[in-house]
């Protein structure tokens, strides 16, 4: 799955990068490089949370659509390749994970005495 992201810097050094259609995922890196590694982290953690809770995954937009919002107006963009996976390939992932926990926990509680 492919995000879009911006990254925003004060200085032309350090970046902080958002992810408009992920709200509240944001991450920073000392270099360019830097940045687009950590919101990488920063995504697939935000993907967790969301799965987790039970919401769905949001299809990422375009950058033409998210480049006319005021706050993104002087960012560089860029798109991060996330899992490597299409959507339905990151919730079979999600759904496997979530299986195997509950497999484990059923055979921790036969084990107790």
């Amino acid at each position: 799955m492919r995000f879009p992201v911006v990254l925003h810097s004060d200085d032309g050094m350090r970046f902080g990068v958002t992810v408009p259609d992920l709200p509240g995922c944001f991450s920073a890196g000392d270099s360019f490089d830097e940045a687009l590694d950590a919101v990488l982290e920063a995504i697939d953690l935000h993907l967790e949370g969301l799965t987790e809770d039970g919401q769905e995954i949001p299809i990422p937009g375009s950058i033409a659509e998210h480049r006319t919002h005021p706050d993104f107006a002087d960012g560089v963009w860029g798109v991060v390749d996330v899992h490597g996976a299409t959507r339905s390939g990151f919730l079979a992932d999600a759904a496997r994970a979530a299986m195997y926990s509950q497999v484990q926990s059923a055979s921790d509680r036969r084990k107790r005495p």
